[in-house]
């Protein structure tokens, strides 16, 4: 075989581990969990409030398959370039990558994951909130410190606080 072959299939061995390892990535599959949950807890919300609407259900869904399609290409630019972009991370989310998820690196599909478990996880409290789930503390919390660092929080949520509060008073633990 030619020097030139035998780097070729070098190359390609060392892509098929790399993709790999991309398909074990532990915030890939938080993500793709987030994304599951929080289409399960729109669709029970959308069932109980009455409004089950195709509209709400393409814009979401297009939301999400945008989302993992992102993934996908930040995962081949983290094939083709190492980057680590551990230091834009504050310290108590480091602390925490390290110690729960032994995690040292954060490439370019880890960073964007982590910014849409933010967004998915502040849904997913939302929906749960709205469906008589009792919550409301939990995500006026993480919804307070999400928007300490982003004013792009889920489309409908400042309306739909008052919804939260009025859904939360009085509940006789029926839940959904």
């Amino acid at each position: 075989m030619s020097e030139s072959k035998k780097k070729g299939a070098e190359k390609m061995i060392s892509i098929f581990y790399q993709l790999s390892d991309a398909i074990n990535n532990v915030i890939l599959k938080l993500v793709l969990i987030a994304i599951v949950s929080d289409t399960v807890f729109g669709i029970i919300r959308a069932v109980k409030e009455r409004k089950f609407n195709s509209t709400f259900g393409i814009d979401g869904a297009i939301r999400k398959v945008s989302m993992v399609l992102c993934l996908v290409f930040c995962t081949l630019v983290d094939i083709t370039v190492e980057l680590n972009f551990i230091g834009f991370l504050p310290d108590f989310i480091l602390t925490w990558l390290d110690e729960y998820l032994h995690i040292g690196h954060i490439g370019l599909c880890q960073f964007f994951g982590i910014i849409f478990m933010g967004y998915e996880v502040t849904s997913i409290l939302k929906n749960m909130t709205l469906c008589g789930l009792p919550l409301k503390g939990i995500f006026l919390k993480v919804y307070n410190f999400l928007r300490k660092y982003t004013d792009e929080l889920p489309s409908g949520i400042l309306e739909e606080e008052d919804d939260i509060s009025e859904n939360t008073e009085g509940d006789d633990g029926d839940g959904c």
